[in-house]
């Protein structure tokens, strides 16, 4: 099993998958469609975007001949459901020892040659290897873990994805997220175009951090044509507008992703730093109090609020969201990481230093808390 428990390696080793709750856990949710071939997955994923986006689609879960042949050597098909299950999880975790990274999402062709990924890309691989061997695995999205980014002014959001299977008649669920708690609540189950829309729109949000904005336009075009009512895609391609001095696009998706998506966070978060941008404060004001009323302990949104007051200048205000959202979940590296630019301001190194060794005991994958620990040790800041 996982530890939730800090690692000290370079790389967080997977051992094994998580299995949570059980026959319970997706009850009341919405009916599962099964998943199609590979084939005719592709074929209705291009039918949904443009031609020339079509060229870039994949099927994130299809596996390579490589895949194919290794695990075929481990897996007898006359094996009952429950072993073929317990072996396609020892090849994974077990003869690939497969590490966990935050960035990239991988393919599963791409995380069984890399040896490494998120947990998309091992969802991914768990995908492709259980239905080569005719179990029946499906995606999940968690929908209260989502993991938001502050850049530049904007909120850019991801969302977390396990895998579900049934074997031998009992749902299990199976968690690649290292330091997580896994004590989720709201489970959905998603066809495979919407995981696709997952796939496409983490790389997206990748690009937008990486401030490749030609491509992340693209990968998030594909994502909203694959799930036109995907509210993470909506949000990521609005961002990518905004950043690409497209502001009037992203304001009338933002304003139609509201409607569709009542109270939705960052969504509303970057429609008022949109109305901000454009000079129309008062709307930007209203929609922020609304935030505000209720978004009182959500961690990700105090850290949102925390960088916005640092960004202007205003560190007190800054401090106090960010100590705000300590106290809302000091568990998340994102809390330590948002402490540490704020210490960073405020020219409190010895606290800075502190709460960036503490995100990276949460998580050492933390490309921000890596990039300030390296930052502070040069003395650079």
């Amino acid at each position: 099993m996982i530890s939730n428990r800090p690692h000290h390696h370079s790389k967080r080793s997977i051992p094994s998958f998580v299995g949570l709750v059980g026959v319970f856990a997706l009850a009341g949710c919405s009916t599962y469609v099964p998943f199609a071939a590979d084939e005719d997955l592709a074929t209705r994923a291009r039918s949904r975007v443009t031609e020339r986006l079509a060229e870039r689609i994949q099927v994130p879960y299809e596996i390579s001949d490589a895949v194919r042949a290794e695990v075929g050597e481990r897996i007898n098909p006359a094996w009952s459901e429950k072993r073929r299950a317990e072996a396609v999880s020892d090849f994974i975790f077990g003869r690939l020892s497969l590490d966990y990274t935050l960035m990239p999402t991988r393919t599963a062709k791409e995380t069984f040659d890399a040896r490494e990924g998120n947990c998309l890309s091992f969802v991914n691989l768990f995908v492709g290897v259980a239905r080569e061997h005719r179990l029946n695995p499906f995606y999940v999205e968690v929908q209260d873990y989502q993991r938001w980014s502050y850049s530049n002014g904007v909120v850019i959001s991801r969302g977390h994805i396990v895998a579900g299977m049934y074997v031998d008649g009992e749902l299990n669920t199976f968690d690649f997220l290292p330091y997580a708690p896994k004590s989720y609540r709201d489970f959905k189950p998603i066809d495979d175009l919407t995981a696709m829309a997952h796939y496409y729109n983490n790389l997206g949000a990748e690009e937008l951090i990486d401030g490749t904005l030609d491509t992340a336009l693209d990968q998030l075009e594909i994502a909203t044509g694959l799930a036109p009512g995907f509210d993470k895609a909506i949000n990521n391609l609005a961002v990518a507008y905004l950043r690409s001095g497209e502001d009037d696009a992203a304001l009338q998706l933002l304003e139609e992703g509201l409607e569709g998506h009542p109270g939705n966070v960052p969504i509303m978060s970057n429609l008022a730093r949109a109305y901000q941008q454009s000079g129309r404060k008062e709307q930007a004001d209203v929609i922020f109090d609304e935030l505000e009323k209720v978004n009182k302990t959500n961690p990700y949104f105090l850290i949102y609020r925390g960088e916005a007051n640092l960004a202007e200048g205003d560190e007190q205000s800054a401090l106090d969201y960010m100590k705000r959202a300590y106290q809302s979940d000091s568990r998340l590296p994102e809390v330590h990481v948002g402490l540490a630019k704020v210490y960073l301001a405020l020219g409190r190194t010895k606290e800075a230093q502190h709460h960036v060794d503490r995100a990276l005991e949460i998580d050492e994958t933390n490309t921000e808390a890596r990039r300030y620990q390296a930052l502070l040790r040069r003395g650079g800041v």
